[in-house]
């Protein structure tokens, strides 16, 4: 046996107590269980809670997946950002859905989420990018999200010319920053439990402000 199968052997999974979820007192819309459930993520210690899988499809129909952060979740979905240039936002451009995944091991907990994407206005991306930390501007400054690097060192020069200009022009545009919505159509919550006796509710868009509660085999 490997390094590697006796490491993936000895991992056990949700070593910890973990909090009861009774389907039938969920709220009748998800947004409200969504915000209650990270409010608990993040008061119970969980590392990172507003990290979140993002998966699209590319132009040959292949999935693709990344961790992006979200940054809020309203009556309109929920909202991450990135530039339109880059791949997930090419295959965004083509084909505007998506599935979100939020994975919460300290309490056992997941949150899947499908729908249909739309973007913002210019003004909700400007806002959006100038509303978080220097870093974040000078990353978005710098561009080219997922296209080839020749090296290490044009990485670092390209970063810290981006640097020196968010620091001295901090309202400085990034045309290409761009605002994503996902609006759900199904919003599923997952309750692990320590006997797999996982709870599994699933909420489904049956109109345009009606949704359908469904429990699912775990």
């Amino acid at each position: 046996m490997t390094d590697f199968h006796r490491a993936l052997h000895s991992l056990g999974v949700w070593d910890t107590e973990l909090p009861s979820f009774d389907p039938a007192s969920a709220p009748p819309e998800p947004l409200p269980l969504f915000h209650d459930w990270f409010t608990a993520a993040a008061a119970a210690g969980q590392t990172e809670p507003h990290t979140l899988s993002l998966a699209t499809v590319d132009e040959d129909g292949r999935p693709d997946v990344r961790t992006v952060m979200l940054h809020d979740a309203d009556d309109r979905g929920w909202h991450f950002a990135s530039h339109s240039t880059s791949a997930k936002g090419r295959q965004l451009a083509a084909r505007p859905e998506a599935a979100l995944g939020f994975y919460w091991p300290v309490q056992g907990r997941q949150v899947r989420i499908r729908g249909h994407v739309t973007t913002g206005t210019p003004q909700e991306a400007y806002e959006d990018l100038h509303a978080r930390t220097t870093g974040a501007l000078a990353s978005a400054l710098v561009g080219r999200q997922s296209e080839v690097l020749d090296s290490p060192e044009t990485l670092a020069e390209a970063s810290a010319a981006a640097w020196r200009r968010a620091e001295a022009e901090p309202d400085a545009p990034a045309p290409t920053w761009t605002l994503y919505v996902v609006e759900p159509a199904e919003v599923e919550f997952f309750q692990g439990d320590a006997r797999r006796r996982h709870v599994r509710l699933r909420y489904r868009r049956t109109a345009p402000d009606g949704w359908t509660r469904e429990l699912l085999w775990p």
